[in-house]
């Protein structure tokens, strides 16, 4: 089982890289900076040097050309001006859209945030951001090629994960660990049946197995 991760230097990323490649899956990450190869493969992905600011759909789709899944967990990141918010946060995210289905990718995951939406308002750098994931969100929830699942974790930390998540439609605000972001997304990806959903994730008393079976009515 291949999996291609956007944005696979992002710290919830390369905590996801470790758990999938510790359970022997192949694990590649696209990185803008070479620089960062090194960190990848420690955590047993390969680096995949792209600008998905640049890119065509042609040489992301042959990045994913067959691929088991897609995560798109890129983000423009802390410190970035509104332009980017727009570049990385809501165009890269639908070229990476458009890439996996043109490589024929159906599993598609999208790290997003609670809160997203297009029509937020306001017009702080947090609005903007909010705006351009909500614009990515919706433009996935329209693909009929790809079996997406969005996740909207609530304020994330550093700290130590719990294995224990409230995940739902709608959970309310809170913190999460993204370590356990990392291990939900691991599990999305194992349940299929939860394709079409979008979810939000806190930190809580459920073990993270549980919570994604109860989302997948299983």
């Amino acid at each position: 089982m291949r999996i291609v991760i956007a944005g696979g230097h992002g710290q919830i990323a390369l905590r996801l890289e470790r758990l999938l490649a510790g359970r022997g899956g192949e694990v590649a990450g696209i990185i803008r900076d070479p620089g960062q190869s090194a960190d990848l493969r420690e955590a047993g992905a390969e680096p995949v040097v792209l600008d998905l600011e640049s890119a065509s759909v042609e040489e992301v789709a042959a990045v994913l050309e067959g691929a088991s899944a897609a995560v798109f967990a890129a983000g423009a990141g802390p410190g970035s001006d509104a332009g980017r918010k727009d570049t990385v946060d809501r165009d890269a995210a639908v070229l990476f859209a458009d890439a996996a289905e043109r490589a024929g990718v159906r599993r598609y995951l999208v790290v997003s945030s609670m809160g997203a939406d297009p029509s937020h308002a306001g017009d702080e750098i947090f609005d903007v951001y909010l705006r351009a994931k909500g614009a990515a969100d919706a433009d996935v929830r329209g693909r009929k090629g790809l079996d997406w699942t969005i996740l909207r974790p609530g304020s994330l930390t550093n700290d130590a994960g719990s294995g224990l998540v409230r995940l739902g439609a709608s959970t309310g605000r809170g913190p999460v660990a993204r370590d356990d972001v990392a291990a939900v997304l691991a599990e999305l990806l194992e349940t299929p049946s939860t394709a079409g959903l979008t979810l939000e994730l806190i930190g809580g008393d459920v073990p993270v197995s549980v919570a994604v079976k109860d989302v997948a009515g299983n």
